[in-house]
């Protein structure tokens, strides 16, 4: 089906300005978004030309490959494939191995416990089922017609999200507001969770982390918890309230989602609790504010470390929001509410074709095929 392409090649004496790592490909998409540069690396790469797939070998649980749009190099724990154009249809190849049929195949065959990796012997004498090469075409052109909408539905949104917190910030200093307010002027509370997290329990208080806040909500799915009698310890530092505000601040920084009613958690350090005086910023209103771009751009400046990220209360303190009166916070998120519907009927297309995509490449396995 493919040929392994190992094109040897020294950053130092490559002639590209283009280096992707294993970092740089996102997983469930066919598109090189971001990538390095040769200077940033040292040791042997491999070259890679357009169209040819760079598939991340190591941890191939993570489904991270793309394709490539220009000619570069890349890490060696990736496989660089070209296609075999009278077997396998070029377009078609990368949804292929998208397909869980290929996917559990290639983490099965993965060596190694701590970061397994695909070794190409092994995975060049597995054999697959394929549909005939017209059957292939008509269903690359599918899956690209698809892939081409998600596309677009994204920069729409991206556009969206940019229109929201710039008109939020522009609304928010409508009234000729003198300056900004640090976080430290207008709050009750700005503390964090617990520095010496409890035995971990398979029932009781949930205890969130990072990944249990997005999209601006709390999600209690795959969290651990604590026993009734540890909380009573850590609620001494922290007592949860409903419209507290917590926002991450290590690792992943800036997520921010508001403590729904009757809602009793305990956190570690990686989250921050911040109590807003409500009778000079509503709660909904710094919630917006914090998940502008202008307020994740601070929290960005204001972040230390490279490998994990963190932003000290401290400097949490020190940031700076807009805060008109309240009539006008109110007028805010009014016009926040309508972006915010525009935002759900585009989740609702990408929901959509994401289940047209899904479906496809789940098919790809049952299809009558000729060759193998």
């Amino acid at each position: 089906m493919v040929d392994n392409i190992t094109v040897r090649a020294d950053p130092a004496e490559a002639e590209t300005d283009v280096y992707v790592g294993l970092e740089h490909l996102d997983p469930e998409s066919l598109h090189l978004r971001q990538w390095g540069a040769p200077a940033d690396v040292t040791g042997q790469k491999f070259a890679f030309k357009k169209g040819d797939i760079i598939f991340g070998r190591r941890r191939a649980y993570q489904r991270k490959l793309a394709v490539a749009e220009f000619d570069g190099i890349c890490s060696a724990h990736a496989m660089v494939v070209r296609a075999k154009p009278k077997v396998v249809d070029p377009q078609f190849l990368p949804f292929f191995m998208q397909s869980d049929m290929f996917m559990k195949r290639a983490i099965g065959i993965s060596v190694g416990s701590l970061s397994p990796t695909i070794n190409w012997r092994d995975l060049q004498v597995q054999e697959f089922p394929l549909p005939p090469i017209e059957k292939q075409r008509r269903i690359a052109e599918l899956l690209w017609a698809v892939d081409d909408a998600l596309e677009r539905w994204k920069s729409v949104t991206e556009c969206l999200n940019t229109c929201c917190s710039l008109a939020l910030i522009s609304l928010a200093h409508g009234n000729g507001i003198p300056e900004d307010k640090e976080i430290n002027e207008v709050t009750c509370l700005v503390t964090d969770g617990d520095h010496n997290p409890p035995k971990r329990c398979a029932s009781g208080i949930p205890h969130l982390v990072v990944q249990n806040v997005s999209d601006g909500m709390l999600r209690i799915d795959g969290c651990t918890h604590i026993s009734k009698k540890d909380f009573a310890r850590v609620e001494k530092r922290y007592s949860p309230r409903a419209d507290d505000l917590v926002l991450t601040c290590v690792g992943t920084i800036g997520r921010a989602a508001l403590v729904p009613p009757g809602f009793v958690f305990s956190a570690d350090r990686s989250l921050a609790i911040l109590r807003f005086d409500t009778n000079r910023v509503l709660p909904q209103y710094a919630l917006a504010v914090l998940r502008s771009q202008s307020l994740q751009q601070q929290m960005e400046r204001a972040s230390i470390g490279t490998a994990q990220k963190h932003l000290f209360l401290g400097d949490i303190r020190k940031l700076r929001l807009p805060i008109p009166d309240i009539k006008t916070q109110e007028n805010v998120l009014s016009i926040v509410a309508r972006f915010g519907q525009v935002g759900r009927c585009i989740e609702d297309s990408v929901s959509k074709l994401s289940a047209i995509k899904l479906e496809s490449l789940s098919s790809i396995g049952d299809m009558k095929c000729s060759a193998s």
